[in-house]
């Protein structure tokens, strides 16, 4: 079952005001915050936070209704002093990966949420973009616009570094990553020049060696080595097998009622995402002329926006970095609908 219950425009945007605390944060701009408030409307309790970052959803969160308890998650050990500067009881953080979801959440869901009953887990939300200040530190080494250390962890817990992908990988497993999670036209050129090049000293020798494997007339359109570097980050930090894994637990876990929320930025990311949804809403595929349901198939989900939601233009302009990001929410339905 699929209707249109978030509203495209809804009418906060209108508003000169509203919840814009994070917007001046100077850690990182938390992108289409107002949306996701509205996507949490109707859910009270416990949310998790998936990735903390720096705090701008959680706050907009907690600041929208006092029945609520965060339980906040990132696998950047710099996030738990963010944590630490929101003197609000009703948030407690972890470091971790949100793969790890359901451990991560531990005995949290089975406290009382102050009506004699136990909580659950309401609602989950995950913000799967880069932070502001990852991108723009040079010594996290995720930047191609600036010289820094071949790194690209977003927490300890990384399997990799971009230094051992880009110098210990052979050219096939480049050639693979580039195309897998870059969708990278020119991956076997832009391979064949990483193996060449080596030993690769940082970020600026890498984007440099990027370019120079691409053809001139791609180098005019977006920065050449957008893709690869990319490609580099997802394979570091496993991040799309991090993603089907915590999706899949929370989909699972949340309580009927609630809601999970994800903004993507890519569309690897966003057909992960799409899909994993799609599986939950979709009920009975039996013919339309069978008199009866024969494939016992019910819909678990319902989403609640026929498209995924878009940044306003006001926004954009404002976080330019939000231009890219995509807003998919669905809910859970009680069993006796399903």
């Amino acid at each position: 079952m699929e209707g249109p219950l978030l509203r495209p425009l809804p009418f906060w945007r209108q508003r000169s005001g509203g919840l814009t605390m994070n917007q001046t944060d100077p850690y990182h701009i938390a992108v289409m915050t107002h949306e996701v408030v509205e996507a949490f409307s109707t859910v009270s309790g416990l949310i998790v936070d998936a990735t903390f970052g720096g705090g701008g959803h959680s706050r907009a969160l907690l600041a929208a209704a006092r029945d609520r308890r965060i339980l906040a998650i990132d696998r950047d050990p710099e996030a738990a002093s963010r944590a630490e500067g929101i003197e609000d009881p009703r948030l407690r953080f972890v470091r971790g990966n949100f793969a790890d979801l359901e451990s991560l959440l531990g005995g949290a869901a089975d406290d009382d949420d102050g009506d004699g009953r136990s909580g659950g887990l309401r609602g989950v939300l995950f913000d799967l973009g880069v932070s502001s200040r990852h991108l723009d530190e040079p010594e996290r080494g995720f930047s191609y616009h600036q010289t820094g250390p071949l790194d690209m962890r977003m927490g300890p817990d990384a399997p990799h570094t971009a230094d051992d992908v880009v110098n210990t990988w052979s050219e096939q497993q480049l050639v693979d990553i580039l195309r897998s999670y870059g969708e990278e036209r020119f991956a076997r050129r832009i391979a064949a020049g990483i193996v060449s090049a080596r030993p690769i000293e940082d970020t600026r020798h890498l984007a440099d060696v990027v370019a120079s494997a691409v053809p001139a007339p791609a180098r005019r359109k977006r920065h050449p080595a957008r893709k690869a570097f990319q490609s580099i980050r997802i394979a570091v930090n496993g991040e799309l097998d991090a993603l089907r894994i915590g999706l899949e637990a929370a989909t699972r876990l949340v309580r009927p009622g609630g809601r999970v929320a994800v903004i993507s930025y890519h569309s690897l990311e966003d057909r992960i995402v799409k899909r994993h949804f799609a599986s939950g809403i979709a009920g009975c595929t039996c013919p339309p002329d069978l008199p009866v349901c024969t494939c016992g198939r019910v819909a678990e989900w319902r989403s609640l926006a026929r498209k995924p939601l878009r940044p306003t233009d006001a926004e954009v302009t404002r976080n330019p970095r939000s231009r890219s990001a995509r807003l998919r929410v669905i809910e859970k339905l009680p069993p006796e609908a399903a």
